[in-house]
């Protein structure tokens, strides 16, 4: 894109892809497209990032995201990690601890990870401005987007800084504007779910006293005043507290107000070595949206789906939902993948950020459901989390895995138990030192651990794809016979594709992918 004199990038008439909203989601997607060669424009109403924290905690999966974007070593030298959860009864007693590792998991990296959210976003821009194909554009307010005809969206806009309405036209449009996104009531989406509603007080606290915490998220579980405390960074703490009816951020404005609240915490520290960061409240609700396309019109992140923040999951399936998309809009403009694979966007996410959505709510009626149904969960259900199985998974919900993709056109799925289409790939160390995720880059892989013929490797090299060997006895070995497979087809978010003891079967289903304009695989 051209630039005026003063430095600003000019607006052209047309870009393949414009993503309205500058937050971690949209930021995401901008960095997956630049890397296969796709242009885009950002939108955003603000200029900068948003400097309050939000966001605190990243699974291994979203550092493993992190990675692939590019901003894996910065954001390994700012997170802290984390040991796991405890469910606290109103005696400060555990009822129930789900660990996480502090070592690298199967992702190939820590299961949980605090960080502050600016700080975040920050290295998120910051690495966006190397690739010239993403054009980020602040203080604008998008005003309209409309499908003119097929394969055309035009978005318009208001410049508050520079002046005047502007329109763009592009072939797609991601709307990862949010909660209260005008991208979804433009397509006529409208948001459902489970009757859960909140109101709770979000508390940020900095000091250089120790608070000598078991180094992990403590939830209190208390129907009348349920509680999360979590240290996310060297010297900043969370709390956060269900607010009673009545009551609003403004009760809790000063380190006296909010003292008997996290006084529990505390110990031997005193209150005034404390230093308020902020006190908001938040309203938490359990939803997802009606449909998440329209055409050439998508929605990701809290525009497609809201969660409560009970399992640390809000931003993180905003970025899967990047993570899912991204390829399979840079594989259509390439014309290497048909465009009916834009289905599978809908198909694949949904079920999955449903599925965490529960899990989120299920924790959340542990913390605050009272009577006997409350108490039951509490002493009953969440003893019994180590052994939870997830829906869609192989493994329980004390390994930290998130569900597995719904079956899809890109998902291909038998009735054999234990499969592998729709979960993850292990990303270990290979022989070279370096992880899988490194040498496969953007782009489809088979892993096998069964030689390939030379015609087999020629087929794959015609098709874009990268094979890896699963050396006998390696992780990649063991994983690939954990589900009764000899080779599997690994897509570029490293979702399963398909799996099977049939190479030439397994050689056949590799699809054709490129990036955009011959860009070079990162």
């Amino acid at each position: 894109m051209n630039t005026h004199s003063n430095g600003a990038p000019s607006l052209p008439d047309f870009v393949p892809v414009i993503i309205i909203g500058a937050g971690p989601t949209g930021i995401t997607a901008a960095t997956l497209l630049a890397q296969y060669g796709v242009e885009c424009l950002v939108l955003d109403r603000h200029d900068t990032v948003y400097p309050l924290p939000r966001a605190v905690h990243a699974d291994d999966e979203i550092y493993r995201i992190l990675a692939r974007l590019g901003i894996g070593d910065e954001f390994a030298a700012h997170r802290r990690s984390a040991q796991g959860l405890r469910l606290l009864d109103t005696d400060m007693r555990v009822l129930a601890e789900l660990k996480r590792s502090t070592a690298p998991s199967a992702n190939g990296f820590p299961q949980m990870n605090m960080f502050d959210q600016p700080e975040l976003e920050g290295m998120l821009r910051t690495n966006l401005k190397t690739y010239p194909h993403a054009v980020v554009r602040g203080d604008v307010e998008v005003t309209g987007v409309t499908q003119l005809q097929p394969g055309r969206v035009r978005v318009s806009f208001l410049d508050r800084v520079r002046g005047g309405e502007h329109t763009v036209e592009a072939s797609y449009v991601l709307g990862c504007d949010g909660a209260n996104s005008m991208v979804r009531a433009a397509i006529g989406s409208r948001m459902y779910g489970l009757p859960f509603q909140q109101n709770w007080l979000v508390i940020d606290v900095d000091t250089d006293v120790e608070l000598h915490q078991w180094e992990g998220c403590h939830q209190l579980c208390n129907p009348q005043r349920a509680g999360t405390y979590m240290r996310v960074g060297h010297t900043r703490y969370r709390w956060e507290f269900r607010l009673m009816d009545g009551e609003t951020a403004a009760d809790y404005q000063s380190i006296a107000e909010i003292t008997p609240l996290i006084a529990p915490w505390l110990g031997d520290t005193p209150a005034e070595q404390l230093r308020l960061v902020r006190v908001t409240a938040y309203t938490f609700r359990a939803q997802v949206a009606s449909h998440w396309r329209d055409r050439n019109v998508f929605i990701l992140g809290d525009a497609a789906h809201l969660t409560p923040p009970f399992v640390g999951q809000g931003m993180a399936a905003g970025l899967r939902d990047a993570m899912n998309l991204t390829w399979k809009i840079a594989g259509v403009l390439g014309k290497t993948l048909p465009e009916s694979v834009l289905d599978t966007y809908e198909q694949e996410r949904k079920f999955h950020a449903a599925a965490m959505i529960l899990m989120a709510v299920l924790v959340g009626a542990a913390m605050t459901g009272g009577g006997r149904p409350g108490d039951l969960i509490r002493r009953v259900a969440f003893p019994r989390l180590q052994t939870l199985r997830l829906p869609g998974t192989r493994t329980s919900a004390a390994d930290g895995v998130a569900p597995g993709l719904h079956k899809s056109a890109l998902v291909i799925k038998s009735r054999t138990p234990g499969q592998l289409p729709g979960t993850l790939c292990p990303n270990p160390v290979l022989g070279d030192g370096l992880r899988l995720d490194e040498v496969v880059g953007n782009r489809f892989a088979l892993i096998t651990s069964s030689p390939l013929s030379d015609a087999q490797r020629n087929q794959l090299s015609s098709r874009g794809a990268a094979v890896v060997l699963a050396a006998p006895g390696s992780e990649l070995d063991r994983w690939l016979r954990s589900g009764r497979a000899t080779a599997a087809i690994v897509r570029p978010d490293r979702a399963v594709m398909q799996a099977g003891k049939n190479i030439q079967a397994i050689c056949d289903a590799v699809p054709s992918f490129s990036a955009v304009h011959g860009a070079e695989q990162t």
